[in-house]
């Protein structure tokens, strides 16, 4: 019996387009009408997420910033576990030897110090998720989205550092050599402070304070609606999905999903663009039916 769903967003519950398709959208409503709590476990800030799952009607709770952030169904916060500064301090100094960009996500939005730097890592993202699209349009669909974001500029991140009312809560690097290089880095981040480093693509990584995980937050999600984690579901893709995968009794991996995430997972189903999401909700509805 499955009581609570939990689901990433890209590369999971959003196709190539980045977009929720209609199929995945008219799943997460039967399992909302039969009783089953359906939660959103992303990467992503609320602001981000939010309109895409709205645009069908649908409300959910979310665990965003992979499990710094969580808010109910209402958009209220229930929890914040931003880094520590000294700890951003530390980060930070190894990403600028390692000379990666990165950007700063804050309870208040992302902040950029290279408006061009964020414009060219968004239509990189692009790009490979859609490998059809060329990277001169990848860049404008870049730039037309970055209107729309809640991204703010600083000339030096060290004002976010100083500033005691800002709550760093996730901090996102890039390199377009992809995970040889961050890992290298990642690996004397973890040298130096107890962090949780993940990724949700090959030209990223993901730094936060080591009790933000989507797992974590998942079991306390599942802790207050007092379910078991017998009665949890969870479906992903990628490195920052894996602790939710692992303490999920069902885990789904996603038909495009990584190697690792496929070890880890329980049961397997189709791509991102072939509606793997809803098919996955379909199959368990019907299994709890029986």
């Amino acid at each position: 019996m499955i009581s609570i769903i939990a689901s990433d967003m890209d590369g999971t519950l959003l196709n190539e387009k980045m977009e929720i398709s209609e199929e995945n959208a008219a799943a997460i409503k039967q399992a909302q009408s039969e009783g089953v709590h359906f939660i959103v476990a992303t990467g992503r800030q609320r602001s981000e997420a939010q309109p895409l799952i709205e645009q069908f009607g649908i409300q959910v709770p979310m665990i965003t910033l992979n499990g710094a952030a969580v808010y109910d169904v209402d958009g209220k916060a229930l929890d914040m576990v931003p880094l520590h500064r000294a700890t951003v301090t530390q980060i930070m100094r190894e990403l600028n030897l390692a000379d990666l960009y990165y950007e700063v996500v804050t309870a208040d939005g992302v902040v950029s110090n290279s408006r061009a730097m964020h414009i060219q890592n968004l239509a990189q993202l692009l790009s490979n998720l859609n490998p059809q699209t060329p990277f001169k349009l990848a860049v404008s669909l870049a730039s037309a989205r970055v209107e729309l974001m809640d991204i703010s500029y600083v000339d030096n991140y060290q004002e976010l550092i100083d500033d005691h009312n800002v709550r760093i809560l996730k901090i996102i690097a890039f390199a377009n050599e992809g995970q040889k290089k961050l890992q290298t880095v990642a690996n004397k981040i973890n040298d130096k402070v107890e962090v949780a480093i993940t990724s949700s693509s090959e030209t990223n990584i993901e730094i936060n304070n080591i009790r933000a995980q989507k797992g974590i937050a998942l079991q306390h999600y599942a802790d207050e609606l007092n379910i078991p984690m017998s009665q949890v579901m969870a479906i992903g893709d990628n490195l920052n999905d894996a602790s939710m995968l692992k303490i999920a009794d069902t885990s789904y991996a996603m038909g495009n999903a990584i190697p690792e995430i496929k070890k880890i997972a329980n049961h397997l189903t189709v791509t991102n663009n072939e509606n793997g999401v809803g098919k996955a909700i379909l199959e368990q509805l019907k299994t709890n039916r029986q």
